[in-house]
């Protein structure tokens, strides 16, 4: 058996090139890891996976074109075996938690990489999960959590954009008084209490985009 091929085959997806780097710095002075290819957006990380087949993939959920997600399902849609750990920002981000529904192996805050990465690397390939101690109550949180409607997510999303409810009516095609139901179900599910601190807290929490 080959040095390279002893070793645990990792990939980074990041579209941030100095997250990239420090990755790479930690994962190349171990003994028992190497890092074999990087990607900075979703389709990137299918194609990578695809050519390396590496024992670890840490990615990034939130780049341009193809999301982390999207490319979770799409790789272990091709390859359930897959381990997968997410790179996220923010403890309570529900696209982590939706990354771990969709099989990935766990997540690692970007803010804690060049402390945890390592043990989480080495959890993972040993066939268990890693989640942060102090981000797994909100991740439990977001699992249980009801979740926004399709419809409710296209009004959020339409918010976001700066459109009065009237704008978004027009937009969507349905009653004005429709919108403002939708915005009150979504204040109380997201458990604030004005439309500006839903949309803050759905983009914080990566529900939106």
């Amino acid at each position: 058996m080959s040095e390279v091929s002893s070793r645990i085959r990792i990939i980074v997806v990041d579209d941030h090139p100095l997250l990239r780097a420090g990755i790479a710095a930690v994962v190349n002075a171990e003994p028992d890891m190497v890092l074999v290819g990087e990607a900075t957006r979703g389709d990137e990380a299918v194609t990578l996976f695809r050519s390396m087949h590496p024992d670890i993939t840490l990615m990034d959920l939130q780049m341009p074109g193809m999301s982390g997600l999207d490319a979770i399902r799409e790789i272990r849609s091709g390859t359930p075996s897959a381990c997968i750990m997410v790179l996220t920002t923010y403890p309570g981000d529900a696209q982590a938690s939706g990354a771990l529904k969709a099989g990935a192996a766990g997540f690692l805050l970007k803010s804690s990489v060049r402390k945890d990465l390592l043990q989480a690397i080495r959890v993972v390939h040993s066939g268990r999960r890693f989640v942060p101690a102090d981000a797994a109550i909100q991740i439990a949180e977001n699992l249980l959590d009801e979740s926004l409607s399709q419809r409710e997510l296209e009004v959020l999303q339409c918010v976001a954009q700066g459109m009065a409810n009237k704008v978004v009516a027009g937009k969507l095609g349905i009653a004005e008084e429709t919108v403002k139901a939708h915005m009150r179900n979504i204040m109380e599910k997201l458990s604030v209490h004005d439309r500006t601190h839903a949309v803050t807290k759905a983009l914080k929490s990566g529900i939106i985009r």
